[in-house]
């Protein structure tokens, strides 16, 4: 049993992971009133005061297109916060586990991403991301960090809820067909994310023991798809399970979407080492948004008014 620090409880991952951890220990849950990643004072006063031997960061700047006017409020958050917190876990002896994203790569491979290649990001949040990275590695810190990519689930923003709700308003969608990626629940995630602790705290030597492992994670769902072919998918499970009508979607390419924030054409990750050092196999996407799904079929109203 330990004392574990999780920042960002009502964000889609954060929210996940309050149920998750709640079994391996003393869990204090922060949201942006009780711990304000732009305060560095506040960072640093909580971190002490609770003298975590894990500090879980589920919180982050996820604006994408806001971020490119926000550059500072981007990096206070997603850059310079995960630094603090790694130095202030340096010095009580604690871990940190922090997320990140895919989109630190540029995609410009033909093939998944692996951890070690070169991280060139094409917008402002991909660049915070990295350098938020960089900032936990330079720490000195224990620490595991995973990269994941398009989470969605149940609650708050996502491309999921605006593929539901806009198809009740709507009888035409127009979706982006030329970026491609591996859409992730975001309560797989956190149950993979707690099956790494796990493993550790059915060791001695807790944090020795994570020492070893340290390092950048991929951690998201198996196959790829495009905007498009996620969005079809989420909508003939709609139709099968409730018979309604279906809003037409058409693919279109990313110019003619235009965006402040470019976007990586291909950002499918690798899952190889997390397997391999963790023995996690991570689901395929298709199958995560049918148990998303599920759960939405009870509490969402499909058909059109």
């Amino acid at each position: 049993m330990i004392r574990i620090l999780l920042v960002g409880k009502n964000g889609q991952i954060g929210w996940e992971l309050q149920r998750t951890l709640s079994a391996l220990g003393e869990l204090i849950a922060t949201d942006r009133q009780s711990l304000d990643l732009a305060n560095v004072d506040m960072i640093r006063k909580v971190v002490n005061d609770i003298k975590p031997q894990l500090i879980v960061n589920a919180s982050a700047y996820t604006a994408v297109d806001q971020a490119e006017s926000e550059f500072e409020a981007a990096m206070t958050v997603n850059a310079i916060a995960p630094g603090i917190l790694a130095d202030e876990a340096k010095k009580i002896g604690a871990a940190l586990i922090h997320y990140s994203t895919d989109y630190v790569f540029d995609g410009k491979k033909a093939s998944p991403y692996h951890e070690e290649d070169i991280c060139s990001p094409l917008n402002i949040y991909g660049e915070s991301k990295k350098a938020g990275e960089i900032a936990i590695q330079n720490s000195g810190c224990v620490y595991i960090v995973l990269r994941t990519s398009w989470i969605y689930g149940n609650r708050g923003k996502n491309f999921l809820k605006s593929i539901v709700n806009l198809s009740k308003q709507k009888h035409e969608l127009k979706i982006v067909d030329d970026q491609i990626g591996s859409p992730t629940w975001c309560r797989s995630v956190a149950e993979y994310s707690t099956q790494i602790i796990k493993s550790y705290l059915r060791r001695s030597f807790f944090l020795g023991k994570m020492e070893k492992d340290a390092g950048i994670y991929h951690i998201s769902a198996t196959n790829h798809v495009s905007w498009y072919g996620f969005a079809e998918r989420i909508l003939k499970e709609y139709s099968r399970n409730s018979g309604c009508a279906l809003a037409k979607l058409v693919p279109i390419t990313t110019s003619e979407y235009p965006l402040p924030a470019k976007r990586p054409k291909y950002t499918v990750l690798s899952n190889d080492k997390i397997n391999k050092v963790f023995g996690i196999k991570m689901p395929a996407w298709e199958d995560m948004l049918t148990m998303c799904l599920s759960e939405m079929y009870q509490t969402e109203s499909f058909c059109k008014e």
